[in-house]
């Protein structure tokens, strides 16, 4: 067993958050070993004044943590799963997936409180091409605003830009205690979140076998094989932030995983949506055939319309 471990993370209060609380379950597990954070600054950190969806690319948000990894820096780092590309740079695994807290999107509303009752052309806050897309295809009235930064920050813009609603993930705005400001949890008919949204990635060494060990407690097998399922989909279909899909995997009281997947065209028009039912031993298959099947009937063409618009 390791005497210290040092954490990679981003600055923000969410990641800062999510940092200590990984810290504190290993420090109450090790009491003998030394926990270091260390804060680092990613792509996505420091461009701001872009949509994420014109950023392109993959790992906005874990390439240096990674590349820290990779050179020895850190033993490990924490991320929100979401933000996790589906292929990891060679060197560097899945160690745990945390426990999930809620997967859902949060509408923060404080005049008007729920999606219904917002006003014709109301203005809506969001960074997210798959929120965007499910929003437009429930209210295609709506006018959607490009809203960035730190989640404190978005917080905030809902009144310094004049916004009639925002929409955050809701497991970000509890775990920093902030969930007194969501006025309706949109439910996943409307919207499907994101490909791991509201659980914890812990990303290391492949080779580093003490560390990851060490990290195996907070694995929570329940929550990696519905994001398992989830990430599959999600490497099928080959997207990522700049791609309007939503898919969810979860298993139910019988022990079978079901997942539900959506993609959408970005002005929420056109639909392809399906769910599948499998073992959780198969989830990765599970998440594959949904997605060759939801291809198959309508999801390519609107992937290629979307490519071919850019």
């Amino acid at each position: 067993m390791k005497q210290k471990l040092v954490i990679g993370t981003r600055g923000s209060k969410l990641a800062l958050w999510q940092a200590n609380y990984v810290a504190g379950c290993l420090r109450a597990r090790y009491p003998a070993v030394e926990i270091v954070l260390k804060n680092m600054v990613t792509t996505g950190d420091r461009i701001l004044d872009v949509p994420l969806a014109k950023i392109g690319g993959k790992g906005l948000f874990t390439k240096e943590l990674e590349v820290a990894m990779l050179n020895g820096e850190i033993d490990l780092a924490v991320h929100s799963l979401k933000d996790m590309p589906t292929e990891l740079p060679a060197g560097l695994v899945l160690a745990a997936v945390t426990d999930r807290v809620d997967p859902g999107d949060a509408l923060i509303s404080p005049a008007y409180k729920t999606l219904a009752n917002l006003p014709v052309n109301a203005r809506v806050g969001t960074s997210s091409l798959r929120r965007k897309a499910q929003l437009l295809n429930a209210r295609p009235d709506l006018v959607i605003v490009d809203l960035r930064g730190n989640l404190d920050t978005r917080l905030k813009k809902l009144t310094t830009e004049n916004l009639d609603a925002i929409l955050l993930a809701v497991a970000g705005l509890k775990r920093l205690g902030w969930d007194a400001h969501i006025t309706q949890i949109l439910p996943q008919d409307i919207c499907l979140p994101a490909v791991g949204q509201g659980a914890l990635a812990l990303e290391a060494r492949a080779e580093d076998t003490a560390t990851l060990a060490m990290l195996q407690f907070l694995d929570h097998e329940p929550t990696r094989q519905a994001t398992l399922a989830e990430r599959s989909f999600l490497s099928e279909v080959e997207g990522g932030c700049q791609i309007p899909i939503g898919v969810y995997g979860q298993l139910d009281r019988a022990g079978q995983l079901s997942l539900n997947a959506v993609i959408m065209s970005p002005d929420g028009k056109e639909v392809v949506r399906d769910t599948a039912h499998g073992r959780p031993a198969a989830a990765a298959v599970l998440g594959q055939t949904l997605a060759v099947r939801m291809l198959d009937n309508g999801g390519r063409e609107i992937l290629a319309q979307l490519f071919t618009t850019k």
